[in-house]
Protein backbone atom coordinates (compact mmCIF):
# COMPACT_ATOMS: atom_id res chain seq x y z
CA UNK A 1 0.00 0.00 0.00
CA UNK A 2 2.73 2.44 0.85
CA UNK A 3 4.71 1.72 -2.79
CA UNK A 4 0.98 2.23 -4.16
CA UNK A 5 1.00 5.58 -2.81
CA UNK A 6 4.18 6.57 -3.23
CA UNK A 7 3.76 5.55 -7.26
CA UNK A 8 0.49 7.78 -7.26
CA UNK A 9 2.33 10.60 -6.34
CA UNK A 10 5.46 10.11 -8.53
CA UNK A 11 2.55 9.59 -11.54
CA UNK A 12 0.49 12.79 -10.81
CA UNK A 13 3.92 15.10 -10.31
CA UNK A 14 4.96 13.71 -13.53
CA UNK A 15 1.61 14.85 -15.73
CA UNK A 16 1.63 17.87 -13.42
CA UNK A 17 4.60 18.87 -14.35
CA UNK A 18 3.93 18.21 -18.72
CA UNK A 19 0.29 19.79 -18.64
CA UNK A 20 0.14 22.99 -20.97
CA UNK A 21 -3.60 24.06 -19.49
CA UNK A 22 -5.29 24.72 -16.96
CA UNK A 23 -8.29 22.12 -17.92
CA UNK A 24 -5.48 19.30 -18.16
CA UNK A 25 -4.38 20.40 -14.34
CA UNK A 26 -8.14 20.66 -13.40
CA UNK A 27 -8.52 17.09 -14.60
CA UNK A 28 -5.46 15.53 -13.19
CA UNK A 29 -6.88 16.62 -9.63
CA UNK A 30 -10.25 15.13 -10.41
CA UNK A 31 -8.26 11.95 -11.43
CA UNK A 32 -5.90 11.34 -8.12
CA UNK A 33 -8.09 13.46 -5.74
CA UNK A 34 -11.54 13.12 -6.64
CA UNK A 35 -13.84 10.74 -4.84
CA UNK A 36 -13.19 7.87 -7.17
CA UNK A 37 -9.77 8.56 -7.32
CA UNK A 38 -6.93 5.92 -6.42
CA UNK A 39 -5.73 7.30 -3.70
CA UNK A 40 -9.20 7.55 -2.09
CA UNK A 41 -9.08 3.50 -3.22
CA UNK A 42 -5.94 3.12 -1.50
CA UNK A 43 -7.39 4.58 1.54
CA UNK A 44 -10.53 2.27 1.69
CA UNK A 45 -8.35 -0.35 2.18
CA UNK A 46 -6.83 0.81 5.35
CA UNK A 47 -8.87 -1.17 7.14
CA UNK A 48 -7.33 -4.54 6.42
CA UNK A 49 -4.04 -3.33 7.81
CA UNK A 50 -3.24 -4.50 11.13
CA UNK A 51 -4.11 -1.19 14.00
CA UNK A 52 -0.85 -0.34 14.55
CA UNK A 53 0.13 0.55 10.93
CA UNK A 54 -2.56 2.08 10.01
CA UNK A 55 -1.49 5.61 11.95
CA UNK A 56 1.81 5.68 9.80
CA UNK A 57 -0.65 4.92 6.54
CA UNK A 58 -2.93 7.46 7.07
CA UNK A 59 -0.45 10.18 7.72
CA UNK A 60 1.52 8.74 4.49
CA UNK A 61 -1.88 8.73 2.49
CA UNK A 62 -2.23 12.81 3.52
CA UNK A 63 1.63 14.16 2.57
CA UNK A 64 0.64 12.14 -0.69
CA UNK A 65 -2.31 14.18 -1.22
CA UNK A 66 -0.70 17.56 0.34
CA UNK A 67 2.28 17.03 -2.60
CA UNK A 68 0.24 16.68 -4.90
CA UNK A 69 -2.29 19.31 -4.31
CA UNK A 70 0.72 21.92 -3.78
CA UNK A 71 2.09 20.78 -7.24
CA UNK A 72 -1.45 21.41 -8.97
CA UNK A 73 -1.62 24.97 -7.38
CA UNK A 74 1.99 26.31 -7.80
CA UNK A 75 1.43 25.25 -12.03
CA UNK A 76 -1.84 26.70 -12.11
CA UNK A 77 -0.21 30.11 -10.50
CA UNK A 78 2.42 29.27 -13.67
CA UNK A 79 -0.35 28.89 -16.43
CA UNK A 80 -2.40 32.02 -14.77
CA UNK A 81 0.68 34.52 -14.89
CA UNK A 82 1.98 33.15 -18.43
CA UNK A 83 -1.91 34.04 -19.77
CA UNK A 84 -1.91 37.22 -18.26
CA UNK A 85 1.50 38.23 -19.93
CA UNK A 86 0.43 37.29 -23.19
CA UNK A 87 -2.72 38.99 -22.76
CA UNK A 88 -1.22 42.08 -21.29
CA UNK A 89 1.83 41.75 -24.23
CA UNK A 90 -0.90 41.33 -26.60
CA UNK A 91 -3.43 45.18 -25.22
CA UNK A 92 -0.40 46.89 -24.55
CA UNK A 93 -1.07 50.43 -24.97
CA UNK A 94 2.15 52.44 -26.61
CA UNK A 95 1.57 55.83 -24.57
CA UNK A 96 3.89 57.32 -26.44
CA UNK A 97 2.19 57.14 -29.95
CA UNK A 98 0.56 60.82 -30.75
CA UNK A 99 -2.93 61.41 -29.48
CA UNK A 100 -5.85 61.33 -32.17
CA UNK A 101 -7.09 64.85 -32.05
CA UNK A 102 -10.55 65.41 -31.49
CA UNK A 103 -12.83 67.38 -33.49
CA UNK A 104 -14.70 70.33 -32.11
CA UNK A 105 -17.91 71.43 -33.09
CA UNK A 106 -17.90 75.48 -33.81
CA UNK A 107 -20.65 78.15 -34.01
CA UNK A 108 -23.38 77.83 -36.14
CA UNK A 109 -22.42 81.33 -38.37
CA UNK A 110 -26.34 82.83 -37.57
CA UNK A 111 -25.58 81.93 -33.49
CA UNK A 112 -22.37 83.83 -33.57
CA UNK A 113 -24.16 86.59 -35.60
CA UNK A 114 -27.05 86.78 -32.99
CA UNK A 115 -24.68 86.44 -30.21
CA UNK A 116 -22.40 89.26 -31.61
CA UNK A 117 -25.70 91.49 -31.46
CA UNK A 118 -26.34 91.10 -28.35
CA UNK A 119 -23.24 91.50 -26.52
CA UNK A 120 -23.32 94.42 -28.61
CA UNK A 121 -26.60 96.06 -26.86
CA UNK A 122 -25.98 94.30 -23.74
CA UNK A 123 -22.91 96.67 -23.68
CA UNK A 124 -25.20 99.25 -24.56
CA UNK A 125 -27.11 98.92 -21.15
CA UNK A 126 -30.33 96.59 -23.10
CA UNK A 127 -31.59 93.52 -21.39
CA UNK A 128 -32.09 90.47 -23.61
CA UNK A 129 -36.05 89.26 -23.75
CA UNK A 130 -37.84 86.17 -24.62
CA UNK A 131 -41.86 85.39 -25.42
CA UNK A 132 -43.59 82.41 -27.32
CA UNK A 133 -43.42 81.24 -30.72
CA UNK A 134 -47.18 80.75 -30.36
CA UNK A 135 -48.57 83.93 -29.84
CA UNK A 136 -52.47 85.19 -29.31
CA UNK A 137 -53.94 87.75 -32.52
CA UNK A 138 -53.96 90.36 -29.49
CA UNK A 139 -50.02 90.48 -28.62
CA UNK A 140 -49.17 89.69 -32.79
CA UNK A 141 -51.24 92.51 -34.14
CA UNK A 142 -54.00 94.89 -31.77
CA UNK A 143 -51.49 95.53 -29.34
CA UNK A 144 -48.81 97.08 -31.99
CA UNK A 145 -51.71 98.98 -33.56
CA UNK A 146 -52.95 96.49 -35.92
CA UNK A 147 -56.27 96.03 -34.97
CA UNK A 148 -58.92 93.69 -36.87
CA UNK A 149 -59.06 93.80 -40.80
CA UNK A 150 -56.10 97.11 -40.54
CA UNK A 151 -55.03 96.06 -44.48
CA UNK A 152 -51.72 96.17 -43.19
CA UNK A 153 -52.14 92.74 -41.59
CA UNK A 154 -51.84 91.49 -45.13
CA UNK A 155 -48.08 92.64 -45.41
CA UNK A 156 -47.40 89.52 -43.31
CA UNK A 157 -48.98 86.42 -44.64
CA UNK A 158 -49.37 84.13 -41.27
CA UNK A 159 -49.55 80.96 -40.35
CA UNK A 160 -52.83 80.82 -38.00
CA UNK A 161 -53.62 78.20 -36.21
CA UNK A 162 -57.24 78.89 -34.70
CA UNK A 163 -58.91 82.83 -35.29
CA UNK A 164 -57.03 83.74 -32.07
CA UNK A 165 -53.63 81.67 -32.22
CA UNK A 166 -51.11 82.06 -34.94
CA UNK A 167 -47.35 81.95 -35.25
CA UNK A 168 -46.18 84.75 -34.40
CA UNK A 169 -44.49 86.74 -37.34
CA UNK A 170 -42.56 88.78 -35.60
CA UNK A 171 -41.32 89.47 -32.33
CA UNK A 172 -42.67 92.75 -31.77
CA UNK A 173 -45.44 90.49 -29.25
CA UNK A 174 -42.65 90.40 -26.90
CA UNK A 175 -41.85 94.10 -26.56
CA UNK A 176 -45.73 94.46 -26.37
CA UNK A 177 -45.32 91.46 -22.84
CA UNK A 178 -42.81 93.57 -21.34
CA UNK A 179 -44.27 97.07 -21.52
CA UNK A 180 -47.18 95.38 -19.88
CA UNK A 181 -45.33 93.91 -17.56
CA UNK A 182 -43.75 97.11 -16.48
CA UNK A 183 -47.35 98.62 -15.94
CA UNK A 184 -46.97 102.03 -17.36
CA UNK A 185 -43.55 102.50 -15.22
CA UNK A 186 -40.34 103.42 -17.37
CA UNK A 187 -37.52 102.82 -18.65
CA UNK A 188 -37.71 99.60 -20.73
CA UNK A 189 -34.37 98.74 -22.91
CA UNK A 190 -34.65 95.49 -24.21
CA UNK A 191 -33.75 93.20 -27.47
CA UNK A 192 -36.22 90.04 -28.00
CA UNK A 193 -34.21 87.67 -30.72
CA UNK A 194 -35.93 84.67 -31.60
CA UNK A 195 -37.83 82.62 -34.28
CA UNK A 196 -40.17 84.12 -36.40
CA UNK A 197 -43.29 82.30 -39.42
CA UNK A 198 -44.49 84.09 -42.08
CA UNK A 199 -46.46 82.38 -45.38
CA UNK A 200 -43.87 82.46 -47.93
CA UNK A 201 -42.18 80.99 -50.55
CA UNK A 202 -38.38 79.61 -50.12
CA UNK A 203 -35.67 81.06 -52.27
CA UNK A 204 -32.46 82.62 -52.01
CA UNK A 205 -33.61 85.29 -50.13
CA UNK A 206 -36.81 83.89 -48.39
CA UNK A 207 -37.94 81.79 -46.04
CA UNK A 208 -40.71 80.42 -44.35
CA UNK A 209 -39.11 80.84 -40.86
CA UNK A 210 -36.41 82.93 -40.14
CA UNK A 211 -34.79 85.08 -37.52
CA UNK A 212 -35.89 87.99 -35.99
CA UNK A 213 -34.30 90.56 -33.56
CA UNK A 214 -36.38 93.83 -32.52
CA UNK A 215 -35.32 96.46 -29.95
CA UNK A 216 -37.31 98.35 -27.73
CA UNK A 217 -36.88 101.83 -25.59
CA UNK A 218 -39.02 103.77 -23.70
CA UNK A 219 -38.74 106.10 -20.75
CA UNK A 220 -38.94 110.19 -20.52
CA UNK A 221 -37.67 111.97 -23.31
CA UNK A 222 -36.62 109.41 -25.54
CA UNK A 223 -36.24 110.96 -29.21
CA UNK A 224 -35.30 109.68 -32.98
CA UNK A 225 -31.54 111.63 -32.15
CA UNK A 226 -31.01 108.34 -29.33
CA UNK A 227 -32.41 105.38 -32.03
CA UNK A 228 -29.71 107.58 -34.76
CA UNK A 229 -27.14 107.19 -32.03
CA UNK A 230 -27.83 103.62 -30.70
CA UNK A 231 -28.04 102.37 -34.17
CA UNK A 232 -24.59 104.32 -35.15
CA UNK A 233 -22.81 102.70 -32.60
CA UNK A 234 -24.44 99.63 -33.71
CA UNK A 235 -23.15 99.79 -37.14
CA UNK A 236 -19.87 100.80 -36.57
CA UNK A 237 -19.30 97.95 -34.01
CA UNK A 238 -20.64 95.13 -35.99
CA UNK A 239 -19.53 96.45 -39.44
CA UNK A 240 -16.57 98.77 -38.82
CA UNK A 241 -15.86 102.54 -37.49
CA UNK A 242 -16.35 104.17 -40.60
CA UNK A 243 -19.62 102.84 -41.21
CA UNK A 244 -22.10 105.62 -41.48
CA UNK A 245 -26.01 105.11 -41.55
CA UNK A 246 -28.61 107.06 -43.15
CA UNK A 247 -32.31 107.20 -42.21
CA UNK A 248 -35.38 106.93 -45.21
CA UNK A 249 -38.84 107.64 -44.25
CA UNK A 250 -40.88 104.53 -44.16
CA UNK A 251 -43.99 102.77 -43.10
CA UNK A 252 -44.82 100.58 -40.07
CA UNK A 253 -48.16 100.55 -37.99
CA UNK A 254 -46.32 100.72 -34.82
CA UNK A 255 -44.07 103.37 -35.08
CA UNK A 256 -44.66 106.87 -36.52
CA UNK A 257 -42.62 108.13 -37.52
CA UNK A 258 -41.45 105.19 -39.35
CA UNK A 259 -38.10 104.84 -41.00
CA UNK A 260 -35.40 102.30 -42.99
CA UNK A 261 -32.13 102.40 -42.06
CA UNK A 262 -29.12 101.75 -44.82
CA UNK A 263 -25.29 101.43 -43.67
CA UNK A 264 -22.98 102.93 -46.02
CA UNK A 265 -21.11 99.72 -47.82
CA UNK A 266 -18.56 98.13 -45.77
CA UNK A 267 -17.36 96.70 -49.40
CA UNK A 268 -16.80 99.65 -51.79
CA UNK A 269 -16.94 102.59 -48.62
CA UNK A 270 -19.73 103.44 -50.26
CA UNK A 271 -18.41 104.06 -54.25
CA UNK A 272 -20.50 101.59 -55.49
CA UNK A 273 -20.42 97.79 -55.83
CA UNK A 274 -22.46 94.68 -56.48
CA UNK A 275 -23.24 94.37 -52.80
CA UNK A 276 -24.64 97.56 -52.07
CA UNK A 277 -26.11 98.00 -55.72
CA UNK A 278 -24.31 100.55 -57.05
CA UNK A 279 -25.86 102.73 -54.55
CA UNK A 280 -22.97 102.88 -52.09
CA UNK A 281 -25.67 101.92 -49.14
CA UNK A 282 -27.11 98.76 -47.53
CA UNK A 283 -30.26 98.49 -46.00
CA UNK A 284 -30.22 96.61 -42.63
CA UNK A 285 -33.40 97.05 -40.36
CA UNK A 286 -36.51 99.35 -40.04
CA UNK A 287 -36.93 101.33 -37.07
CA UNK A 288 -39.10 103.85 -35.89
CA UNK A 289 -40.71 106.20 -32.75
CA UNK A 290 -43.10 103.85 -30.69
CA UNK A 291 -46.76 105.01 -31.73
CA UNK A 292 -48.73 106.31 -29.25
CA UNK A 293 -51.18 104.15 -29.34
CA UNK A 294 -49.13 101.22 -28.80
CA UNK A 295 -47.46 103.18 -25.44
CA UNK A 296 -51.62 103.79 -24.61
CA UNK A 297 -52.51 100.01 -25.01
CA UNK A 298 -48.99 98.96 -23.02
CA UNK A 299 -50.34 101.27 -20.15
CA UNK A 300 -47.66 103.95 -20.83
CA UNK A 301 -49.23 107.74 -21.13
CA UNK A 302 -47.41 108.90 -24.27
CA UNK A 303 -47.60 112.23 -23.15
CA UNK A 304 -44.99 111.13 -20.32
CA UNK A 305 -42.95 108.54 -22.19
CA UNK A 306 -41.83 108.31 -25.66
CA UNK A 307 -39.74 105.57 -27.04
CA UNK A 308 -37.97 103.97 -30.11
CA UNK A 309 -38.23 100.18 -31.98
CA UNK A 310 -36.14 98.78 -34.52
CA UNK A 311 -35.94 95.26 -36.27
CA UNK A 312 -33.45 93.40 -37.68
CA UNK A 313 -33.26 90.22 -39.68
CA UNK A 314 -29.74 88.40 -38.50
CA UNK A 315 -29.74 86.01 -41.79
CA UNK A 316 -29.14 89.36 -44.10
CA UNK A 317 -26.53 90.77 -41.24
CA UNK A 318 -24.84 87.44 -41.26
CA UNK A 319 -25.35 86.98 -45.32
CA UNK A 320 -23.83 90.57 -45.47
CA UNK A 321 -20.93 89.65 -43.23
CA UNK A 322 -19.68 86.34 -44.44
CA UNK A 323 -20.73 86.96 -48.32
CA UNK A 324 -23.48 84.49 -48.28
CA UNK A 325 -25.35 84.20 -51.35
CA UNK A 326 -28.36 81.58 -50.38
CA UNK A 327 -30.48 81.98 -47.03
CA UNK A 328 -31.51 78.49 -47.18
CA UNK A 329 -27.57 77.70 -46.55
CA UNK A 330 -28.21 78.51 -42.74
CA UNK A 331 -30.80 75.42 -42.57
CA UNK A 332 -28.98 72.81 -44.70
CA UNK A 333 -26.93 71.75 -41.88
CA UNK A 334 -24.07 71.13 -44.98
CA UNK A 335 -20.94 70.54 -42.61
CA UNK A 336 -19.00 71.85 -45.67
CA UNK A 337 -21.20 75.03 -44.78
CA UNK A 338 -20.46 75.05 -41.37
CA UNK A 339 -16.68 74.37 -41.38
CA UNK A 340 -16.69 77.58 -43.39
CA UNK A 341 -17.01 79.52 -39.94
CA UNK A 342 -15.07 77.36 -37.47
CA UNK A 343 -13.02 80.13 -35.64
CA UNK A 344 -10.79 78.29 -33.42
Amino acid sequence: MQDRLITLQTEAIEKIEHASSLKELQDIRVQYLGKKGPITEVLRGMGQLPADERPKMGQLANDVREAITSKLDENIKKLERAKLDEQLANETIDVTLPGRPIRKGNAHPLTAVIEEIEDLFIGMGFSVAEGPEVETDYYNFEALNLPKNHPARDMQDSFFITEDFLLRTQTSPVQARTMERHKGKGPVKIISPGKVYRRDTDDATHSHQFMQIEGLMVDENVRMSDLKGILTTFAQKLFGEEREIRLRPSFFPFTEPSVEVDVSCFKCNGKGCPICKRTGWIEILGAGMVHPNVLEMAGFDPKVYTGFAFGMGPERIAMLKYGIEDIRHFYANDLRFLQQFNRS
